[in-house]
């Protein structure tokens, strides 16, 4: 009986790593042994930058309606605060979208979050 060596099996697994690394430097998409080096890493930056991304738009958001609300003459913990205390509940994510699409509304919160601030306790 013929020795088995696997090659079919061996092939088709560095053909998917080859494919996966198509787009790298240098021999990290020619040799299978730095391509799966660069495959791990890229995978590993990948499923760390997806998580990393939801930072980067939380950071995008407060600095949009901290904009748009030092325009309005607030500073963007003091409406935020005040939004909370008057029991308006809405994310950053839509504060921001309103701040960006529809600054009318966005000054009508601008309004209320002053109302509650100036109010006595």
């Amino acid at each position: 009986m013929p020795r088995a060596k696997g090659g079919f099996v061996t092939r088709r697994r560095h053909k998917k790593v080859l494919k996966l690394t198509k787009g790298h430097r240098a021999s990290k998409h020619t040799l299978y042994g730095r391509a799966h080096e660069s495959m791990l890493k890229s995978l590993s930056y990948a499923y760390r930058h997806r998580r990393e991304r939801k930072g980067d738009m939380r950071r995008l958001w407060i600095a949009r309606i901290n904009a748009a609300t030092r325009a309005e003459g607030l500073t963007y913990s003091q409406f935020i605060h005040s939004l909370n205390e008057a029991g308006i509940e809405v994310n950053r994510k839509m504060l921001a979208d309103i701040a960006v699409r529809d600054p009318q509304i966005f000054s009508q919160l601008t309004k209320i979050a002053k109302d509650t601030a100036n109010s006595p306790a």
